[in-house]
């Protein structure tokens, strides 16, 4: 491509990022997590040291250009709400940009979100004001990195009127989300969710393309299509249960791979369960992890408070401040300890001769002296007692804590009998 052609191909996707809204759909609980958003949405819910989940679409927008973005909430967002207000105002009105809350207000129904689309649908008087060429719909609980720029380009390239980021994924896995059969052209001909018999891909017989909830609409067919939704008998209000199914024989659906630069598939993750937090934060730790928190070409943005370097204390032989293969955050004291392979996130103490391994432990803990806690996610605010174990007899464990199928133990103030149940 020549310099010109470039130049004009950047200007394009300028065009079509500053004519484009997204809305995260961050209302939803996230049971799945267990006590971990008894208090708190799941996008609230902290990743990777330092971040909230709902910091990766909202960085990955910012990012792309777009800078008008909606943040749909409902279930216990308490802290979300603070979250964003506190690392997400930094945008100029004066030009155009935001980022704003928009709670369930029954402005058009007496109820609250009911769906996917349901919760637009209750915000188009909103949306209609604001006249965007495209929107662009996200959901606020998946940890990846992508340009939606590239998504958009894409969907008006192909002149569809609607096109659904996808990914790849084997035909078991196929059964827990929403899956596309699609022609040569990447042209969905059927969608059904969470089928037991998935459609398997072109020339991929083990391989079946799936939803990631992030979608592209041309702005007025969203609206069409939302007014109809909301008119119709029986409908769930959800855009992967009725609208999406809908609209297929009728009109342009595109798919869109969300592939890496060498056309395999690029980081996604779907930290809905214990054992797939846990995961996903353990995999931080390693040499070259799969996302790269220290991009500095794709960073992201969140808020924390100041907080002093982390600080590592005493150097005698039973007695020695020590972190190995790990990540430890801003604000920690590690005081004559030992952390192997383990995620700390800020302000968190681990006091003399205790022992953690495999364990992520969340801001604001302190761990007295002699504990052993392997395989673990320690809520934020716990005070583990001297002298406690943990991971190491599923047992006992499973008496007092949280054990995920995987053999994760989450440890939450409540479980420890401290009354801090309201951990945001």
């Amino acid at each position: 491509m020549s310099e010109s052609s470039s130049h004009q191909q950047d200007r394009f996707v300028s065009h079509l990022t500053r004519n484009t809204i997204a809305l995260i759909l961050a209302g939803g609980r996230g049971s799945r997590l267990k006590n971990m958003t008894d208090w708190r949405a799941k996008p609230a819910v902290p990743f990777g040291g330092k971040f909230r989940i709902i910091d990766f679409p909202l960085s990955n927008c910012m990012n792309s250009g777009i800078r008008k973005i909606g943040v749909l909430t409902q279930y216990k967002a308490d802290s979300l709400i603070r979250h964003i207000q506190q690392g997400w105002g930094f945008l100029r009105g004066e030009f155009g940009e935001y980022v704003d809350l928009m709670p369930a207000q029954q402005r058009l129904e007496t109820s609250w979100y009911e769906g996917t689309a349901d919760a637009i649908y209750q915000n188009i008087d909103i949306l209609r004001t604001r006249n965007p060429e495209y929107v662009l719909v996200l959901a606020g609980d998946h940890i990846y990195k992508m340009d939606y720029g590239a998504m958009l380009a894409d969907h008006v390239a192909n002149n569809a009127d609607l096109t659904i980021g996808c990914l790849e994924v084997s035909l078991e896995e196929a059964t827990e989300f929403g899956v596309m059969d699609i022609d040569e052209d990447r042209r969905v001909k059927a969608f059904v969710e969470k089928p037991s018999n998935p459609p398997s891909m072109p020339g991929k017989s083990d391989r079946a393309l799936a939803s990631m909830g992030i979608y592209v609409f041309n702005a007025r067919f969203l609206f069409e299509q939302l007014i109809k939704d909301a008119d119709t008998p029986g409908s769930s209000r959800d855009f992967g249960k009725d609208i999406i199914p809908s609209v297929i024989s009728k009109y342009r659906i595109n798919a869109y791979p969300f592939l890496n630069m060498q056309g395999g598939q690029s980081y996604w993750r779907d930290v809905g369960t214990i054992d797939a937090y846990w995961s996903a934060n353990m995999e931080l730790i390693g040499v070259k992890p799969d996302l790269n928190l220290y991009d500095k070409t794709w960073p992201i943005w969140t808020y924390q408070e100041q907080t002093p370097p982390a600080k590592f204390v005493f150097d005698d032989d039973k007695r020695r401040g020590q972190a190995v293969d790990s990540m430890v955050s801003g604000g920690c004291v590690i005081s004559g300890s030992k952390i192997r392979h383990s995620l700390l996130f800020s302000n968190v103490r681990v006091n003399s001769y205790s022992v953690l391994q495999d364990t992520v432990v969340l801001p604001e803990v302190n761990i007295a002296r002699h504990c052993r806690i392997t395989k673990a996610i320690i809520e934020k605010g716990c005070e583990v007692p001297q002298g406690t174990v943990i991971g190491e007899d599923r047992a006992e464990d499973e008496k007092r804590f949280h054990v995920s199928p995987g053999g994760v133990v989450l440890v939450t103030p409540d479980m420890l009998g401290q009354n801090r149940h309201y951990v945001r």
